[in-house]
């Protein structure tokens, strides 16, 4: 005999008392009690629609009998003790258990590919599984009670009800399948943009890792040389401690190495999935509209987006525009407008982020794009640890583009246009 878990048995059990008990919302379009036609059948297929990992034919068995006894119990209650009897109120409610139990047999031919079934054709089979169900049930009755097989009108009857049936349960399946995909679609497109947020972040250290990597090297060089000049010129001790230095730098550029080997991991681009420029743009002014948000001003973002196209360069793309944006959002006090902008200039894209904001000092101009330079300090007087814009300088020049700042007023506001080869980015 066949094992199941107690988490399979307990939603057996469930999905038999549930359709026990909708089954008595009901309407007898026969006369008598003998046939119904109640929620019970829509319960019990909707369950089976949504629990496909249970045993379609153990839970037809389980739903069938738990009818079974559920009914007479209920003819039981019903009845005085001496007009009771147990045989004639199971003898009624038998093809009810059978009904189900045939439903579901029927249904195990389908458990398999139900995921792939378009609504429409689920519909039409289920139709079919559930009017040949209760025509067998309606056969079961005929015998047991010896009338008549067929009633007046019973066949349009039963198969309205099975079509009715079919549609309502399955458009609400599928509705609920639907409702289910938006949250999963929601929660991929969270992570998504953490791990957007996350690798714009590492791709700045991993250019800054980059560039000490060149300034060790250089330094490795020179300092060899000088160790060379002082060895030739006799001073063996200050060489000796000159190579150690050197040696210990070296020593420093291959933990380097390691640490750039891991992060470049990340960035793989075999398993990478290409960006179109307008859903990197999307991507910024989300990001910094919950940025302008923590920090309590009324910021509008506008877009301009007349060049798009999909590019494998979206985590350098997206390092430039998010901090030439934040930058932007950092500049006005507490009300104002972003702008983003791309259109294609001949060979090249170019991207353009203005401001509204309070514009750059004259003095600073010219020193703006110097490493360390930075306005921005908290009350204690620390400067800003943001990529700065000469990197964010440096990584468009790594993809053989410009960054300038186009000459603004005080208080005017501020733009920067970023231009970069249209081929290198394709």
């Amino acid at each position: 005999m066949r094992k199941f878990g107690s988490s399979a048995l307990m939603q057996m059990a469930l999905v038999a008392a549930v359709t026990a008990v909708a089954g008595e919302f009901k309407i007898t379009p026969f006369s008598g009690e003998m046939f119904r036609i109640g929620l019970g059948s829509s319960a019990f297929l909707l369950s089976l629609l949504l629990m496909r990992q249970l045993p379609y034919i153990y839970t037809g068995l389980a739903a069938g009998l738990t009818v079974l006894v559920f009914r007479t119990g209920l003819d039981a209650f019903a009845s005085s003790s001496d007009a009771f009897s147990l045989f004639a109120s199971l003898k009624t409610h038998v093809p009810a258990a059978l009904y189900y139990i045939v439903f579901a047999a029927f249904m195990k031919r389908l458990q398999v590919s139900l995921p792939e079934r378009q609504p429409l054709h689920l519909v039409c089979l289920i139709a079919l599984i559930d009017f040949i169900s209760n025509e067998i049930e309606l056969l079961a009755r005929s015998i047991l009670f010896d009338y008549a097989y067929l009633y007046k009108g019973q066949l349009i009857w039963v198969g309205t009800a099975s079509a009715v049936r079919s549609v309502f349960v399955v458009g609400l399946y599928s509705s609920m399948l639907i409702h289910q995909m938006r949250v999963v679609h929601n929660e991929q497109k969270k992570r998504m943009e953490q791990m957007l947020n996350v690798g714009s972040g590492l791709y700045g250290e991993v250019f800054y890792l980059k560039k000490s990597m060149d300034a060790i090297e250089r330094i490795t060089a020179k300092g060899y040389q000088l160790y060379s000049r002082l060895n030739e010129a006799g001073d063996k001790d200050v060489s000796r401690s000159m190579l150690e230095i050197t040696q210990q730098i070296h020593e420093v550029k291959k933990d380097s190495q390691r640490i750039l080997s891991g992060l470049l991991k990340l960035f793989d681009r075999e398993t990478a999935t290409d960006m179109t420029v307008n859903e990197i743009v999307d991507f910024v002014i989300q990001s910094n509209a919950s940025y302008s948000r923590m920090l309590k001003k009324d910021i509008r973002y506008e877009r301009r987006i007349e060049a798009d196209y999909a590019t494998a360069h979206y985590i350098p793309l997206l390092t430039v525009l998010n901090n030439l944006v934040s930058n932007a959002v950092e500049a006005i006090q507490a009300t104002g407008t972003v702008t983003i902008e791309v259109y294609e200039e001949e060979e090249d894209t170019v991207l353009v982020v203005s401001d509204t904001g309070e514009g750059i000092a004259e003095p600073n101009k010219e020193v703006i794009f110097e490493p360390g330079f930075t306005t921005k300090f908290n009350d204690e007087g620390c400067a800003a640890t943001g990529i700065g814009l000469s990197h964010v300088r440096d990584i468009v020049r790594s993809l053989g583009g410009s960054l300038s700042l186009h000459a603004s007023a005080p208080s005017e506001g501020t733009a920067f246009v970023v231009a970069l080869s249209t081929r290198t980015l394709k």
